[in-house]
C-alpha cells in the first residue's frame, strides 16, 4: 500500500515511521528541504536505538529506511491510496492543502487529517469528494502510543471508514472511533485532569506539587496535572482547552485558567523554556504529604474525569470500550474511567458530583445524566460490548 504523509515535523515522522514498519511504501512530503533532512536523520537515530537495544535488526532498519522517500512535491503524491496531513492546527490552511490534493490523487484515495481539535467536516468541504475525508488522530510519540482516533466526518463513507480502520487495525495500532466533535475523545475527556487540578490550586488547597504528588500516590498517574502540562507545553496545552472551550460554545466544564494563561503570555511554556509551573532551573518543590488531603484531590478530580467521559458515552461520541481504551492507550490513564467509575461505584460518582454542585452552584459540576440514571437503576457501565 502506497501511503503519503505531509508534514515532516515530529508528529508526520512518527507516522511515516509506523507506516514503513508496517510494510507500507512511505512518501514523507515537506515543502522545506531542511525540514526533510532533520526527519530522514532522526530516524536514522530512532532506528539505530532500536538495533542496539535490539528490538529490530539491520536489515529491518534497511527495510524501514528504504520504504521511506522524502519529497518536496505534492504531484509525488499522486499513486497514495492514503494521504495523512500532520500540519500546522490551522483550519484554512489545511483546507487550502485537502482542496489542491484532491486534484493529484486518484478519486479512490483516501485523505485523511492528523488534526486532535478541528472539525473534518469542516475540512471534508473543502473537497469535491467529501466521503473520502477522515480524521486519523495519532498521540506523539506516534510510534509508540498505541492509540489511534478514527473520526468520521458527517460526509464521510461507511466504506471509507471501514478501510480506515482495517488500514490502522493492519499497522498494529488500537482503534477508537469517535464521532466528530470537539477534542473527539482524549482531548475532551481529559481536561478536567488540568482544569480541576488548577480550580484546587487557585482555591488555596494546594500547591503544584501537592497536588501532583496526590494524583501519583493515590491515583497512580505517571504524572501529576502540572508535570504533565509543563511537559507538554502552554502554548499546546492551554491553547487546546481554549480551543474546546469556544468549539462547545464556551460550556463552563471546559473553561480555562487565568493561572494557566498568564504564563502563556509570560512565556513561561514550561520544560521547553525552563519554567512553566515549575522552575527547572532551581530546585523543585517538596510536596505536603498529607495522604487525607491527597485523598480530597484524587476525588475532587477523578469524579471531574468520570463526569466527562459518562457524558462522552451518553452523548454517543463513543462507545464505552472505545473511551476506555482511548484514556489508557492514548494518554497512559492506569485504568479506564468508565471502569472506575464502576470500582468507585456509581452512587460514589452521583453523590460526589451533587455535593460539589452544591457547595458551588456552578454548571461545570452538574452530573451526567446517564450516571444518575444508571445509579437509579442499579447498572455498571459495561465497558467490552
Amino acid at each position: 500500500m502506497n501511503i503519503a504523509i505531509i508534514g515532516s515535523g515530529t508528529m508526520g515522522s512518527g507516522i511515516a515511521q509506523v507506516a514503513a514498519t508496517a510494510g507500507c511504501a512511505v512518501k514523507l512530503f515537506d515543502l522545506n528541504q531542511d525540514a526533510l533532512a532533520k526527519s530522514k536523520k532522526a530516524l536514522e537515530t530512532t532506528l539505530s536505538k532500536l538495533v542496539e537495544k535490539e528490538k529490530i535488526d539491520a536489515d529491518e532498519k534497511s527495510r524501514i529506511q528504504n520504504s521511506i522517500s522524502y519529497v518536496n512535491s505534492l504531484n509525488d503524491l499522486s499513486d497514495s491510496d492514503l494521504v495523512i496531513e500532520a500540519i500546522v492546527e490551522n483550519l484554512e490552511v489545511k483546507r487550502k492543502v485537502f482542496s489542491e490534493l484532491e486534484t493529484l490523487v486518484s478519486e479512490n484515495t483516501i485523505l485523511a487529517s492528523n488534526t486532535s481539535s478541528l472539525s473534518i467536516a469542516s475540512i471534508a468541504a473543502s473537497c469535491k469528494k467529501p466521503e473520502r475525508v477522515i480524521g486519523i488522530h495519532f498521540f506523539n510519540p506516534a510510534p509508540l502510543m498505541q492509540l489511534v482516533e478514527v473520526i468520521p466526518a458527517v460526509q464521510t463513507s461507511e466504506e471509507v471508514l471501514q478501510k480506515s480502520v482495517q488500514i490502522i487495525s493492519d499497522w498494529k495500532k488500537v482503534v477508537a472511533v469517535a464521532k466528530d466533535t470537539p477534542g473527539f475523545i482524549v482531548n475532551r475527556v481529559a481536561r478536567p485532569f488540568y482544569s480541576e487540578s488548577l480550580r484546587i490550586y487557585e482555591e488555596g488547597v494546594a500547591d503544584f506539587a501537592t497536588i501532583d504528588w496526590a494524583l501519583k500516590t493515590i491515583g497512580g498517574f505517571r504524572m501529576g496535572p502540572f508535570e504533565l502540562m509543563d511537559m507538554i507545553g502552554h502554548d499546546v496545552n492551554y491553547i487546546v482547552t481554549a480551543t474546546v472551550f469556544t468549539a462547545f460554545y464556551f460550556d463552563p466544564k471546559f473553561k480555562p485558567s487565568f493561572t494557566q494563561k498568564r504564563l502563556l503570555e509570560a512565556g513561561f511554556l514550561g520544560r521547553k523554556s525552563g519554567r512553566g509551573f515549575y522552575d527547572y532551573c532551581q530546585e523543585l518543590p517538596v510536596p505536603k504529604e498529607d495522604l487525607a488531603l491527597a485523598k480530597s484531590i484524587f476525588e475532587r478530580v477523578i469524579v471531574m474525569l468520570i463526569n466527562e467521559a459518562a457524558d462522552t458515552f451518553f452523548l454517543n461520541i463513543a462507545s464505552a470500550k472505545d473511551i476506555d481504551n482511548a484514556m489508557t492507550k492514548g494518554v497512559n490513564y492506569p485504568k479506564g474511567l468508565l471502569a472506575w467509575a464502576n470500582e468507585l461505584g456509581i452512587n460514589w460518582c452521583v453523590e460526589k458530583l451533587d455535593e460539589l454542585y452544591n457547595e458551588y452552584h456552578e454548571d461545570r459540576y452538574r452530573c451526567s445524566p446517564i450516571l444518575r440514571r444508571m445509579a437509579r437503576e442499579g447498572k455498571k457501565f459495561l465497558i467490552n460490548e
